[in-house]
């Protein structure tokens, strides 16, 4: 976990260090045990173990039965693969130091008096704070105007109880837009390896082809040109197919990237209603980018060159029978002789 100097020079150094102490999953502060990754970025064990979970499905543990292997997961921080062994994310070290500063910090929370921040006002009652949240409309709002003013016919709420809902909603919504990424990072490796593939069967079949055209020499040197430039083109339409789909996947993974750091911007507003007036165009767009995300994949087999095999046998014996025109001729001559030996023989029967 990284700590800024800013954090001392700071007006509310307490609320910097807080931010230090949120967990990328759950979006709250640590929950003990707290466990260190290879990046050296911390997370509660038992997200670490939902998205561990969630990454290896087939992997169980811990009173299921015992799986001989490990399996990876990525940092929801840095996207670093975290490899495991067989204990998963039982086998991750306890950062001891953070979860000592989270009690030290609890502590030091527990003997301060709470502080009064920022509070919006209503625009139709400047004296009025927003306090409740009108479920008809969708709004924050203030008490006058339930009263007195546009809410009255509406239904409203505890402006607190809305600004848990749909923080828990929106941190629903982050949750399910990094698996999400971690999906489409999962595609974009098997696009990749698709490609790899491809060059290797490509290049396998350039093998065979010129093994068997260079056992027929020259003759066959123009027909050899044009197969290979086939098996070329074919390798080049692949290939621009699966990199047209890796770029697509990778503005898709931008593009949810950027709306999650948005997001984790905004749990970050203290303020009930000041996160109310952007939370609901917020989760809305999370929604319609998780449902966007369904782009074009390759078929089973799609990298496969196989068809492209090609047999050369009736050819060659085509060639094994090429023979000097003179033995041809001789060979002619002598077939029509025996036609005609035989024709005069059956008319000499036929006349006594």
């Amino acid at each position: 976990m990284d700590y800024k100097p800013s954090l001392i020079q700071d007006g509310n150094p307490m609320e910097n260090l807080e931010k230090q102490l949120i967990c990328p999953i759950c979006l709250e502060m640590f929950t003990k045990p707290v466990v260190i990754l290879p990046c050296q970025h911390n997370l509660c064990r038992k997200c670490a173990n939902d998205i561990f979970q969630a990454a290896n499905p087939y992997w169980t543990n811990r009173g299921g039965s015992m799986s001989m292997s490990g399996g990876r997961f990525r940092c929801p921080s840095c996207r670093h693969e975290v490899i495991m062994d067989r204990h998963g994310v039982y086998g991750l070290q306890r950062n001891l130091l953070v979860e000592n500063i989270i009690d030290i910090y609890k502590q030091e929370c527990s003997s301060r008096p709470l502080q009064k921040g920022s509070h919006p006002m209503c625009k139709e009652h400047e004296d009025e704070k927003i306090n409740i949240y009108c479920l008809t409309c969708e709004v924050p709002t203030c008490s006058m105007c339930k009263v007195f003013g546009a809410h009255q016919a509406c239904e409203v709420a505890p402006l607190q109880n809305v600004f848990q809902g749909q923080k828990t909603e929106l941190s629903n919504c982050i949750s399910m837009l990094v698996a999400g990424n971690d999906r489409v990072q999962t595609i974009i490796s098997q696009l990749e390896d698709s490609c790899r593939v491809t060059k290797e069967n490509s290049h396998q079949v350039k093998e065979v082809l010129s093994q068997k055209f260079d056992a027929l020499y020259a003759i066959l040197d123009e027909k050899k040109s044009e197969l290979l430039q086939r098996v070329t083109g074919e390798q080049e339409e692949k290939l621009a197919f699966i990199e047209a789909l890796i770029l697509q996947y990778r503005e898709q993974l931008d593009k949810s990237t950027k709306l999650v750091e948005t997001a984790i911007q905004s749990l970050d507003e203290p303020g009930g209603a000041t996160f109310l007036l952007g939370a609901k165009p917020l989760i809305k767009s999370i929604v319609e980018a998780s449902k966007g995300c369904q782009l074009g994949k390759t078929e089973q087999g799609f990298e496969n060159m196989d068809y492209f095999t090609l047999d050369l046998q009736y050819i060659a014996d085509a060639l094994r029978a090429i023979d000097f025109a003179g033995d041809e001729e001789e060979e002619a001559t002598e077939e029509e002789d025996q036609v005609e030996d035989e024709s005069t023989e059956g008319k000499g029967e036929g006349h006594p």
